[in-house]
């Protein structure tokens, strides 16, 4: 069973609060995922060459210094949350519909560049340098996907670009593959402190990667964050939500880096401001293909390719039936017995 933008009531609030489906530029009235799309497409025929870089040179910004906190911040190009999803039955698994609609960043991935950014922030006031680095693995639009986190206030950015036929919402690209090449790449990163990423993604609702991630790297890792906080020793206190309540954990520091699922009630991604909109022009991105990293990883091409579960069949839910007024509680008692819904 397959379902899509899964978004309770009490969540709908909050997510509002985005910036990908309210953010406006005055200046040029435009969304600003078109504003970031625009100003990357300067340099869409010679494919960010400036930032073209091997595979071997992961790990290494631009200015040389002493890093003493890295994250990594893993980020999904999604249909957008307030679009409504079409379904073409007739296609079966492909049945959703991604032609001219609307995409931007995994709601619960925006909470995680949020996140990695406050961390970021608090590691500046107490005089340590801290790099946040996004990573985003899907076909070449994923690049203005990046360039919103970077306009939030990522460092720079590594785009893994599949071919543009490779879909990820669960048809082809499912969680173990992308664990697996998310693993690669905090190989190659090294000294790695924290991996943070959305619990889950609203086109699949899997909250698979986070935890299979966790495994490859045998890492400590929390889920449905509520609250982080770094100690002074490298570890990480995590308050997480529970069907019961809230439980607090700690991940000490250890040789793998901590991974973090992070919860709608985290925080509040911010919007980000115009000077920050332009820098992230400038902010270096590296663009590596999917059949070159898996190269380089050692990983076989079709084993990340191929789905481990099988998506039979995309529909949309039913309709709901339209209610009914009543005019007392006896008519009210009324119709629920006449329906057998009371004794």
């Amino acid at each position: 069973f397959f379902f899509f933008s899964k978004i309770y009531p009490s969540d709908q609030d909050t997510l509002t609060h985005n910036r990908s489906a309210s953010f406006f530029l005055s200046l040029f009235d435009l969304p600003l995922t078109a504003s970031i799309a625009l100003n990357s497409n300067l340099t869409a025929d010679n494919r960010h060459s400036s930032y073209h870089q091997s595979i071997s040179n992961l790990g290494q910004p631009n200015d040389i210094k002493a890093i003493n906190m890295k994250i990594l911040v893993p980020i999904k190009r999604v249909i957008d949350y307030a679009i409504k999803i079409r379904v073409d039955p007739t296609k079966g698994a492909h049945g959703v519909q991604l032609n001219n609609v609307k995409m931007s960043m995994n709601p619960f991935c925006e909470i995680a560049i949020e996140e990695a950014i406050r961390i970021k922030e608090s590691a500046t006031k107490a005089k340590k340098d801290a790099e946040v680095v996004a990573v985003s693995i899907g076909p070449k639009q994923c690049g203005e996907t990046i360039r919103t986190a970077l306009a939030m206030g990522a460092d720079r950015g590594i785009h893994i670009e599949t071919k543009a036929d490779v879909r990820g919402d669960y048809v082809d690209l499912q969680p173990w593959g992308i664990a697996r090449l998310l693993k690669g790449v905090v190989e190659k990163e090294e000294n790695v402190d924290l991996v943070l990423l959305g619990k889950q993604s609203i086109d699949s609702d899997c909250g698979q990667t986070g935890p299979l991630l966790a495994g490859f790297l045998n890492s400590p890792q929390a889920t449905f964050a509520a609250k982080v906080t770094r100690e002074d020793d490298g570890a990480f206190t995590v308050e997480r939500e529970t069907d019961t309540g809230t439980e607090t954990i700690k991940l000490n520091h250890g040789r793998s880096p901590a991974v973090i699922t992070c919860d709608l009630r985290l925080n509040t991604p911010r919007y980000p401001t115009m000077p920050n909109i332009m820098k992230a022009k400038k902010k270096p991105v590296q663009i590596i293909s999917l059949e070159d990293m898996a190269k380089e990883l050692g990983l076989d091409l079709d084993d990340v390719l191929k789905p481990k579960n099988e998506v039979v069949e995309v529909y949309e839910p039913p309709p709901r039936k339209e209610g009914e007024m009543v005019g007392s509680v006896d008519e009210l008692i009324g119709k629920l017995r006449e329906k057998g819904l009371v004794a």
